[in-house]
This record gives C-alpha cells, sequence and structure tokens, in this order.
C-alpha cells in the first residue's frame, strides 16, 4: 500500500466529514460557473427526469446577450450529439424570474443547470414552447476546505506526533502530500481532458496566480478569454486581460507619470475597439480583492505575468513537459516587463531597483500546484523529484498548521522547509483540523496515528 492509500484509509477510518458544522458553505453563482467550466461536477449527470446526459464539449463562456456558456454539445441516453448552449442558475426558478422563457436567445439552450429548487415545480421552456432538460449540481460533491479556521494553537494530536520518531512523522506527512498531490493530478487530468492539456496548463497558471485571495477571478479571467484567443490577438492580449478583469476604467491620464501614461495609452487603444465585444465577460469590481496585499502580490502585477506566460507559452509548455525545477525558477526569473519591472501597481510611485515579475514563492507555488502535478501522473521518478523540492518561508496557513499539530517546539526549521512537508500539513489540517467542529474534542487523528 503506497503512502497516499494508507493515509486515505485513515481518513476514512477517522470520519472526519461527517455531521460537522464546519462542513456548512455558501457558494456564489460566479463560484459555482467556474467550477462547473473545470468540469468540478463531473461530465456525467442525470436529468431531472431520469435522462443520463454526458457533457460532450463545455463550450465557451458566452460573450452575446443570452446564455452564460455557448457553442456546448450534450449527449442524452449514449444517443446522438446535440449542439447548443448551456444556462446555469443558482435557482431552477430563476429561468422564469429572469425572463429566460419569453427570450428568443435562449432557445438553443440544450440544458440547463441549477443547483438549488424550491417547494414548487419548475419547468423550463423556451420562447418557442420547447422543454429543457433540467440538472440538479450536488454542491456536496465539491471537495474543498470549509471557510471556518481553527484557532492558532496547539491540539491534542501534539503529544501523539512528539512520541513518534521524526522519520515516521515524516512518513505520515509524505502520505498525505502524497494523497494531496493525487488529487491535483486528477484535477488537472480532467481539465485536459475537457478543454485540451495547452488550455488547462495556462488556466491552472493563472489559477496559480491568483493564490488564495484572487484565485476565484483569475480562474474567470483565464476561462473567459481562453488562451488560443488570446495568443491570436498578440500584442492586443494585455489590453484584454486587464480590459475584462475591469482594470481599465474610464479616467483621466493627467495625475499619473509620464511611463504610467503611456502604458494605460497603450492598453486603452488596443482595448476600446473590442470594449464592447467583451463588456458582458468583465468581471465586477467585487470580485477582487486589491487591500490587504503585499505590493509585489497585486493583481495588476500579477496580470502583467500572466501575460508574459502567454506571450512565452511555447517555453512554459516545454517547462511543463520537462518539470526541472532549475529551469522553471531560471525562466521566470528571467521574465521582463518593461513598465511593471518598476512598478507595483498603476498607481504606486515607480521603483529605482528592478522588481521580480514572479516571485520565488509563486515560482514554488507553480511547481507544487501545476508543473508537478502533472509530472508526477506521467511518471513515479517526479514524485521523488518533488520530495527533495525546498520551500520558501511557510506562509501563515502553513505555520497554523504547524502549531496546530507540533506545537511550539516542531521539528528543526530544514524539516519545515520542504515542499512536499508543508503540502502534508495544509493536507491534514484541511482534512482535521478545519472539518472539526469540537476544537480537538473529537477528532480522531491522534488515536489514527498509532494505526500508521
Amino acid at each position: 500500500m503506497s503512502p497516499a492509500d494508507r493515509y486515505s484509509h485513515l481518513c476514512e477510518c477517522a470520519i472526519v466529514r461527517e455531521g460537522t458544522a464546519a462542513d456548512a458553505r455558501e457558494w456564489s453563482e460566479h463560484e459555482v460557473q467556474a467550477l462547473w467550466f473545470a468540469g468540478a461536477f463531473g461530465k456525467n449527470f442525470t436529468t431531472t427526469d431520469g435522462r443520463a446526459v454526458s457533457v460532450v464539449q463545455f463550450g465557451v463562456w458566452n460573450r452575446e446577450a443570452g446564455p452564460d456558456f455557448a457553442e456546448a454539445a450534450v449527449s442524452f441516453d449514449g444517443g446522438a450529439v446535440q449542439r447548443g448552449s448551456i444556462e446555469l442558475d443558482m435557482d431552477v426558478a430563476d429561468w422564469e424570474r429572469h425572463g429566460h422563457a419569453t427570450n428568443p436567445a435562449y432557445d438553443d439552450v440544450v440544458l440547463h443547470v441549477f443547483t438549488g429548487c424550491g417547494p414548487r415545480e419548475s419547468f423550463t421552456r423556451t420562447s418557442q414552447h420547447r422543454a429543457v432538460p433540467q440538472v440538479l449540481l450536488d454542491l456536496r460533491a465539491i471537495e474543498e476546505p470549509p471557510n471556518p479556521q481553527p484557532d492558532a494553537k496547539p491540539g491534542r494530536c501534539v503529544a501523539p506526533l512528539r512520541a513518534l520518531p521524526l522519520e515516521k512523522v515524516r512518513d505520515v506527512l509524505l502520505g498525505a502530500a502524497q494523497f494531496r498531490m493525487r488529487k491535483k493530478s486528477a484535477a488537472l487530468a480532467r481539465l485536459a481532458e475537457l478543454h485540451g492539456p495547452d488550455e488547462s496548463l495556462y488556466q491552472a497558471l493563472a489559477t496559480t496566480l491568483g493564490y488564495k485571495s484572487n484565485k476565484l477571478p483569475f480562474t474567470l479571467l483565464a476561462q473567459r478569454l481562453p488562451l488560443r484567443l488570446l495568443r491570436a490577438a498578440k500584442d492586443s492580449a494585455t489590453a484584454l486581460l486587464f480590459g475584462v478583469a475591469g482594470f481599465l476604467d474610464q479616467r483621466e491620464l493627467a495625475p499619473f507619470d509620464s511611463p504610467t501614461r503611456a502604458f494605460l495609452r497603450g492598453l486603452w487603444e488596443r482595448w476600446w475597439p473590442r470594449r464592447a465585444e467583451f463588456e458582458r465577460l468583465t468581471l465586477p469590481r467585487e470580485l477582487w480583492k486589491m487591500s490587504g496585499q503585499r505590493p509585489m502580490n497585486h493583481p495588476q502585477r500579477r496580470l502583467a505575468a500572466l501575460a508574459q506566460i502567454i506571450r512565452h507559452f511555447p517555453r512554459v509548455r516545454a517547462l511543463r513537459d520537462a518539470c526541472l525545477p532549475e529551469a522553471t525558477t531560471e525562466f521566470f526569473d528571467g521574465l521582463r516587463d518593461e513598465y511593471w519591472d518598476h512598478h507595483y501597481t498603476v498607481t504606486s510611485k515607480p521603483s529605482a531597483k528592478r522588481m521580480a515579475l514572479v516571485g520565488e514563492s509563486r515560482v514554488t507555488d507553480m511547481l507544487v500546484n501545476v508543473f508537478f502535478p502533472i509530472g508526477t501522473a506521467a511518471g513515479s521518478a517526479r514524485w521523488e523529484e518533488f520530495v527533495q523540492l525546498p520551500a520558501p518561508l511557510a506562509n501563515r496557513r502553513t505555520e497554523t498548521a504547524a502549531l496546530r499539530l507540533f506545537g511550539d517546539t516542531p521539528p528543526d526549521a530544514k524539516f519545515l522547509r520542504s515542499a512536499a512537508i508543508q503540502q502534508g500539513l495544509l493536507q491534514i489540517y484541511e482534512d482535521f483540523c478545519q472539518r472539526d467542529a469540537s476544537d480537538c474534542e473529537q477528532c480522531l487523528f491522534p488515536s489514527q496515528l498509532a494505526k500508521w
């Protein structure tokens, strides 16, 4: 049995996911749409009237007035593929509430997907009185850590972990890390199956650039502006990214310094002719988290990095195939942008010293969340290379997880500076600490350690 299988068995025995208050989760429509397009719910469903339906193509985000996703394709009960659009609502009754039933723009909808329904039965019909098949999504199928965060204090597992030899503690953490890696690999493989290997790589890197605070808007941006579209746009790609992100609002350029005026004017000249075309896809401002970010991590800088990834995508593809940490670090360290090399944001004063467009910690995140998950799926040798990957200083979540498991006297600093060990810490923290509503009292992880 592999370490990942042993950890999976440990979790199943602990039954930590059932009946805890921490499992409550409210989803926004933007989140559900992003998850749907990424295939997080799968591709095979059962309609409300009992038919099997398979989504052959998830289509593209619709730029025109009408359904959410255009150019989709579905098959019912293994029959011929039906092409059309897919509409996703949070409530089945939204079809009527929003006037879709009388709007001809929705006449080509082949599937109505929703996440909730009231006591009254609701039908989905077009303006031509054609019945549209319905699918109810189960949000419980989404495996994601709940929002509540345990207090940053030692847990009951501190004593059992201290009683174990360090090598055995390492085995437990690496088992959790390998389990986590398998989940990442499976998600990326699913994304590649749905949208192709290049699109999936691009979307995954965009999500990683968003990190935790802006993961959703970066994911939506990559979904709404496919790689093939931006590669074809060439010099207009950056303008489309900043425009659809909502960062090119109308404003007077006079207050800005000369480099910023030139930068924004250049973007506007390319964005303005296509603004109406992409207006429906522009992200709402409230999706972005601007405050509380380190200046180097500002979303505008991350967006500039994504533009460079698109520009050099053939090299990025080669890095994916090679999965070599040193070569990946060298590539991202060499990325240059005449404007962003010396600006934190468009409103900040220029810096005399050049700033890396993608820092060391973000490169490590890309290796951990994208390159190695793809690489380990292709061959087991990549896992052994991942175990040797060092990690920069831990962030708040890994520090909290380390305090929860090891108390005030964790293993030596070198032990915790491993990317794999940090991933194992996070997996245990999410599977047990974040899903336990008893403040450690009923958590079964300490007792399960003895069975490792």
